[in-house]
């Protein structure tokens, strides 16, 4: 073996480069980061073939001074940090000081600058090689202007891993988008071989910033997203969530900033898909740009190369703080009186999966005008809310006395789903219809505050309810609806400890394999939580003698066997925790009222009702949409009224 030496300093910076310099959109990704560092408000970004053949940014931060020009292109020299405390709370975007001599070490960079409060203005040139830096005089305003041409020139093997110019450009594009996502108050404008691509002024309100995501994301995600804005425990989460029916069938569509950092943490990604797994659809993504903003000593972002990853100090109350407020905000989407569905969406196959009760004309309504999805109430009570907890549960039990006043207004004499069994009740159809006392026969009913599902006209094949409200046409699967009222109730009991049951007059038994046998002997107080009453008769058999009061018309042979197979499958262990809710979500699909069972119109109703005041009543148990919405003016076009 060779003895050991020092590497050269050229040779050093290209194997750092190697880190921080992997394509066009890397050196964009540090230069802007050092610009927003340095206090620019407005950056100009313009690019060649990608990037490859020239890239020029130019900011009006505070610049550099002359005797700092040639310093600031060595490795590890940086203005953002001086001592190890100033590390442990790092509120810059950069701070290790590799980027500008990784960059300048495989390609010709030219540095010009003018720091505040100096009359001139000067200009260093750096064309990777180990040579000193040559600095003159140049004409420039306050601010810097950093020109990279001839990416990896010196370097062959790494230009041969670029791709086309198309998809280099593709990548730098995302590159501006995320970082003009996390600095709303500076203006960005790219162009790329002349042609401009954006133009986004500096935002001075919320309007201009709804403005900066439609321009950057589609006006698709703006008109169906909800506004977030929630703070507890030291943390401040804010931005916007897609809703549930505006899924995508990939992540792409998903920005996190953690003080304004954009990361990329599997544990915000886990917190995130948990608080929409009841309502997304399998296989779909949801939509989001949420920033989170906490102490920086409390969390440390010098754990990755690119300085993609963060480490949390608290990551468990991070994480029940993300669940806790996102789930808590899709549950508060309901239909409202003041603002119904705005219909079918116009959409791409690859961007909405289907419309339903989440999609409200609150949507359609500018951020600013729509008022916060959760309460400071909870907020203060639920700071540390774990994904399972009986604190969430006690968020929704809250959520249904706020609007039970609300819904016995439409049925102040009527019966609704019982609330023990789940079963549709007969209940009287006068106030379910709607009819104002004194309506005469022959004329059209006469609505006083029609409910925002409106009232129900007829059942089509068995499947769905026909529902007239005061804007159009309502139509609503009335198993995939039922499905979610009787799992919510299924988990606020679950969580209450307070699942009724009903021992069966005549026990049913049910053959299994020995080893299936001798897992419900070893369960049987997994299967008493869900309000089951197993026991083991034989050697290869069971026999239930009790069933959930709530699904005692359900299918529970079927049902026993499903939780011996997740039983099976997941053990014990994390059983409780993990998979109690996909229990509860197969229970009520056993339990809930199936295709072509005839119900009257005031059993519509009662379901109506009862979805005006679930939580989630938009989307099923598998995150399918449970009602759609055809206003007056869609049904105009249908029929080219007015032309």
């Amino acid at each position: 073996m060779q003895r050991i030496q020092l590497l050269s300093p050229r040779l050093a910076n290209q194997i750092a480069a190697g880190e921080v310099v992997e394509r066009p959109a890397s050196v964009v990704k540090e230069l802007l980061e050092n610009s927003l560092d340095a206090g620019a408000s407005q950056l100009d970004i313009e690019v060649e073939q990608g990037g490859v053949r020239r890239i020029k940014i130019r900011d009006n931060g505070t610049g550099i001074m002359k005797d700092d020009l040639a310093l600031s292109l060595s490795r590890h020299a940086t203005s953002k940090i001086i001592t190890l405390d100033d590390l442990e709370a790092v509120r810059t975007l950069g701070f290790r000081g590799e980027a500008l001599a990784s960059i300048s070490s495989v390609s010709r960079l030219h540095l010009t600058s003018q720091a505040e409060g100096e009359s001139e203005a000067w200009r260093a040139e750096a064309e990777g090689k180990d040579m000193a830096t040559a600095v003159r005089p140049a004409s420039h305003p306050q601010g810097t202007t950093i020109e990279v041409r001839d990416l990896f020139f010196n370097t062959p093997a790494r230009r041969k891993f670029l791709r086309t110019e198309k998809t280099e450009f593709t990548h730098l594009e995302e590159v501006v988008k995320r970082l003009a996502l996390s600095r709303y108050e500076t203006g960005f404008r790219l162009s790329h071989n002349g042609k401009q691509v954006y133009d986004l002024r500096p935002v001075t309100d919320q309007l201009h910033a709804e403005h900066r995501l439609a321009t950057l994301l589609g006006k698709k995600f703006i008109e169906n997203a909800l506004a977030l804005d929630v703070e507890a425990a030291g943390l401040r989460l804010w931005g916007w969530i897609g809703l549930p029916t505006f899924s995508r069938s990939q992540a792409d569509l998903q920005y996190f900033f953690v003080n304004g950092r954009v990361v990329k943490d599997k544990l915000v990604v886990h917190a995130v898909r948990q608080a929409y797994r009841d309502v997304l659809y399998n296989g779909r993504h949801p939509t989001f740009v949420l920033y989170l903003e906490l102490d920086p000593s409390t969390v440390d972002v010098n754990v990755h190369p690119t300085k993609h990853e963060v480490r949390f100090r608290d990551g468990r109350l991070v994480h029940d703080f993300l669940f806790g407020r996102i789930h808590k905000a899709i549950a508060d989407v309901r239909p409202e009186s003041e603002a119904a569905p705005t219909g079918l969406q116009e959409s791409d196959h690859d961007s909405v999966v289907g419309f339903g009760s989440a999609i409200i004309e609150q949507s359609a309504l500018p951020l600013s005008n729509r008022s916060s999805p959760l309460g400071t109430e909870w907020m203060a009570s639920n700071a540390g809310a774990s994904a399972l907890s009986s604190a969430d549960v006690r968020g929704q039990i809250d959520g249904m006395r706020r609007l039970s006043g609300y819904a016995q207004q439409y049925a102040s004499e009527t019966e609704s789903i019982d609330p023990v069994t789940g079963e549709i009740k007969e209940i009287s159809p006068v106030h379910s219809l709607g009819q104002s006392e004194g309506v005469s026969t022959g004329q059209a009913p006469s609505y006083q505050a029609v409910p925002p599902l409106g009232f129900a006209v007829a059942q089509l094949h068995g499947v769905y309810i026909l529902s007239e409200s005061e804007s159009g046409m309502i139509l609503v699967d009335m198993h995939a609806a039922h499905e979610r009222i009787v799992y919510e109730r299924m988990k606020i009991a679950f969580y209450q400890k307070n699942v009724a049951s009903q021992p069966l007059l005549v026990p049913i038994n049910i053959a299994v394999s020995q080893s299936e046998a001798d897992l419900v002997e070893e369960s049987r107080d997994v299967f008493g939580a869900f309000g089951f009453c197993v026991e083991r008769t034989g050697l290869e058999s069971v026999m239930v003698r009790e069933v959930p009061i709530i699904l005692i018309r359900g299918d529970v042979e079927g049902l026993v066997r499903d939780v011996i197979s997740d039983l099976a499958t997941n053990g014990l262990s994390d059983l409780m925790e993990s998979r109690a809710n996909e229990l509860m979500a197969s229970m009520a699909c056993h339990g809930a009222v199936r295709a072509n069972r005839k119900l009257t119109v005031a059993e519509m109703n009662s379901l109506l009702r009862d979805m005006e005041v679930t939580e989630r009543s938009g989307q099923c148990n598998h995150g399918r949409p449970t009602w759609a919405h055809l206003s007056m003016s869609d049904l105009d076009k249908l029929f080219l009224r007015g032309r």
